[in-house]
């Protein structure tokens, strides 16, 4: 069913946060998130990270109409009064040279502390500046806090020395999908990671993407977020009006995991 065949019924949420559209590759699944949109409502939608895939258009450009659609309707929805902020990825991170800027109505901001209806804080990132934590937990957790900072410094620097000398960036989480026996320890090591900076900025969660992997679970009294995906899990994260948070797989109606609530949504069958 697509969204011309009927008037799609319209949520209204306080805030929604979507990651790894990667517009600009064929993966990306452009129809079902403007499908998405126009059955959502926020007063604030939070991008985080992965919007635009700019290492693929780098390589090969691919921009069909869908990706113009998607973006259109975020500046549409930006005119009309939603705050729509963009905490850019590893594959848009050009976009971490503007923090403060404004696109088009469009904040740009490398992270955020979103605080939610009931109060409760959330520190909202990609989470691609962790991946050289994970990579050496050990060794980090031996030397202690100051390198841990460091490596996080580090891992900035080098990214965007890499990115000035046109170079891709090296992602951790890629490579681990890749290993399938070792990709659900990286995974639980990825979120205790992030879990564990919440706690550094004392917030009550996090809130995150990156690694294409959605789930709103408690990790020691830090409640870690990650939104997913719209390359093959099509999900989001809702934030009511009461502060509960609500993971949306939007595509088959069935529920993929379990958080504060879980939607089983009307969305187009895959292909």
């Amino acid at each position: 069913m697509s969204a011309n065949d009927t008037m799609p019924d319209v949520r209204h949420v306080r805030t929604l946060f979507l990651s790894d559209v990667h517009l600009g590759s064929k993966a990306a699944k452009a129809d079902f998130l403007l499908d998405f949109l126009r059955c959502h409502e926020a007063e604030t939608i939070v991008l985080v990270g992965d919007i635009v895939d700019g290492w693929r258009l780098k390589r090969s450009w691919y921009w069909p109409q869908n990706c113009n659609d998607v973006v259109q309707k975020l500046l549409r929805k930006a005119r009309k009064g939603t705050r729509i902020v963009y905490i850019p990825g590893n594959h848009d991170e050009f976009l971490r040279d503007f923090p403060g800027v404004h696109f088009g109505g469009i904040e740009v901001a490398n992270q955020i502390m979103h605080v939610a209806a009931d109060g409760k804080r959330y520190l909202v990132l990609h989470g691609d500046e962790f991946d050289v934590v994970v990579r050496n937990a050990r060794l980090l957790a031996y030397l202690g806090d100051w390198a841990y900072d460091a490596a996080i410094a580090i891992n900035m620097v080098l990214a965007g020395v890499r990115r000035r000398l046109g170079m891709p960036y090296w992602s951790f989480s890629a490579w681990a999908k890749l290993q399938v026996k070792h990709a659900v320890n990286f995974i639980g090591a990825f979120q205790d990671v992030v879990a564990e900076e919440a706690r550094r900025h004392d917030a009550d969660g996090v809130i995150c993407g990156h690694i294409h992997h959605a789930v709103i679970q408690d990790i020691d009294g830090i409640r870690y977020i990650n939104t997913g995906d719209w390359v093959e899990s099509c999900t989001a994260v809702a934030e009511h009006f009461d502060g509960s948070m609500e993971l949306i797989a939007w595509r088959a109606p069935i529920p993929i995991a379990r958080g504060d609530r879980i939607a089983s949504a009307r969305a187009p069958e895959a292909a």
